[in-house]
């Protein structure tokens, strides 16, 4: 087997959680063949948006056909 892995960030102005969901959801509606997600880092951006908004970056490893 052989694997890709992408980054994605998510984001969300719940929490940290939903930021990881959000990029792990459009990982598995998008990519084929998705095994597993690394979260790399986390953040907030405060002063560019009204309320905070939660990011995750996390790397998508998923099966080359």
């Amino acid at each position: 087997m052989v694997f890709k892995k992408i980054t994605l960030v998510g984001t969300s102005e719940e929490s940290f959680d939903a930021a990881v969901d959000d990029a792990v959801d459009r990982a598995v509606a998008t990519l084929d063949n998705v095994y597993w997600v690394e979260v790399d880092e986390m953040g907030v951006e405060l002063a560019s948006v009204e309320n905070r908004e939660y990011q995750a970056e996390v790397e998508v490893a998923f099966e080359l056909e």
